[in-house]
């Protein structure tokens, strides 16, 4: 009798192991190919970009206080009625009103061209992004809400610059003074009683409101009754008084007042007054240092005048006093473009617009200025593509042109290529008219935003504590924190 064959067991056994050596080869490239798709390639990144299907608790929600036009918008109008501005850099602006005074549709209104006032512009940017219809919001990371039980945070819609630049223009005489011809402290005095009258701010004590006082003089009057609120501003030099000491021995030491804290306010950039500079048309540049603005400043801006003695004379470095209006403009354009480092001492305040005018030229910014805030920290390192010095160091002679000519083609080479990297989230321009539509998804609204929504936790913890505390007792503000 032939055998039994055993072609089948043989067959099967075959099958079962080719199934179990392709089963994991197969589930190991599922797995990978997903991996890939979900993993973004490793590269130099400071921010995310946001998705229409972005999950909304992600976002900030905010309510904007109920104000009247004629304290954001309607100052627009007010401003471009004047006949015409003499202060130096109003040229552009007064050409602007004679434009305008052809036209009856001034239903989009932009924001002042005049350097003065247009750094401070943030105010504009903001109010809006908010306004824009929800269909066209779908790269903001703030949701608006009409309902402030809803909010994370009040945003009060006042354009506190705008108003106080207004004054200056009509009659800076009466500027200091709370009377009633001073039409900004009016203003001011209408916000603050409509926004402390409402029952967003018994609740909170103010403390989830947010303020744009990006202008030294905005608000100047009702610095201590905002001192609660979250306040965005270019940094806290607008917020100090004069010492007791200062006041007996004409000493310049400063004390700050207790209304601004890193702990709750947001420093905001200014806005750039210079166009923006790709790398890829970046070209020679033959100037080592490069600096434009006026010599003498007041308080810690003593040291930009004690600097300019020191390197005025200096070879490949050039030291211009100026103003960026139209001939000033240009003159700064060729020279934070055609300029290694760009010097930025403390002026009237710890920063200045100049110092976003070097980032958007690609000019590598060397920061004199020991008492700096900068924005977004936490979100951008800056000594990936700045030079910090110390006001001490500066002021030795030959001590910093010497430590500048030693930073090699192959660092400055670095810090350019990285401040390629962060231009984009110091842009406010959304290029909408009226500043009302979609903006820049990682704009400096947007990052606005996300470091305002990083202080929530505290913020509900500090309305929290104002609800528990008993009737009449008055617990002094503590923000002497860095």
């Amino acid at each position: 009798m032939a055998p039994r064959s055993n072609s089948l067991p043989t067959k099967s056994l075959s099958l079962s192991f080719l199934v179990f050596c392709i089963l994991p080869i197969s589930l190991f490239f599922l797995f990978y190919l997903s991996h890939q798709q979900s993993s973004p390639s490793p590269s130099l990144t400071f921010t995310h970009k946001l998705s229409p299907n972005q999950n909304k608790s992600s976002f900030i929600k905010v309510y904007i206080a109920d104000l009247p036009r004629s304290l954001n918008y309607g100052l627009l109008d007010t401003y471009w009625s004047i006949k015409s501005d003499s202060r130096i850099g109003s040229e552009i602006d007064n050409e602007l009103r004679s434009d305008f005074s052809k036209t009856t549709n001034h239903k989009y209104l932009p924001y002042p061209e005049n350097p003065i006032i247009k750094q401070y512009s943030a105010e504009y940017w903001i109010l809006g992004d908010l306004m824009t219809p929800a269909d066209l919001r779908v790269n903001s990371f703030a949701e608006r809400v009409f309902n402030s039980d809803e909010a994370d945070v009040i945003f009060v819609p006042f354009f506190a610059t705008l108003s106080a630049e207004i004054q200056l223009i009509v009659e800076k005489g009466v500027f200091r003074k709370k009377v009633v011809g001073n039409g900004d402290y009016m203003r001011q005095k209408e916000v603050m009683d409509l926004i402390k009258g409402s029952d967003a701010w018994k609740r909170s004590g103010g403390r989830d409101h947010v303020f744009v006082v990006t202008d030294p003089v905005a608000m100047w009057h009702f610095k201590a009754e905002l001192a609660p609120a979250i306040l965005l501003v270019v940094d806290f030099g607008g917020w100090y008084k004069v010492g007791s000491k200062a006041l007996n021995d004409s000493s310049s030491e400063m004390i700050q007042h207790t209304q601004v804290s890193l702990l709750k306010d947001v420093i905001v950039p200014y806005t750039h007054l210079l166009p923006r500079l790709h790398l890829s048309e970046n070209q020679g540049r033959k100037t080592l240092v490069y600096f434009k603005g006026a010599k003498h400043r007041h308080r810690g801006g003593l040291v930009r005048e004690k600097l300019w003695d020191l390197m005025v004379n200096e070879p490949d470095v050039v030291m211009e006093e100026g103003f960026p209006n139209a001939t000033g403009r240009e003159q700064s354009i060729k020279g934070m473009r055609s300029s290694e480092f760009c010097l930025h001492p403390a002026g009237d305040t710890p920063t200045s617009c100049r110092l976003f005018d070097a980032i958007l030229s690609l000019c590598i910014p060397v920061i004199v200025s020991d008492d700096i805030e900068l924005p977004f920290e936490g979100m951008v390192d800056y000594s990936d593509f700045s030079v910090f010095v110390s006001v001490n160091n500066a002021l030795q002679p030959n001590w910093l042109v010497q430590y500048l000519r030693s930073i090699s083609k192959r660092q400055k080479d670095t810090f350019r290529h990285n401040m390629a990297q962060i231009q984009h989230i110091f842009e406010y321009d959304s290029g909408q008219l009226g500043g009302i539509g979609p903006i820049p998804p990682d704009g400096a609204v947007n990052h606005i935003w996300k470091k305002v929504h990083q202080k929530l936790p505290m913020i509900k913890e500090a309305v929290s504590r104002e609800k528990r505390k008993p009737q009449g007792v008055f617990v002094p503000l503590r923000c002497h924190c860095t």
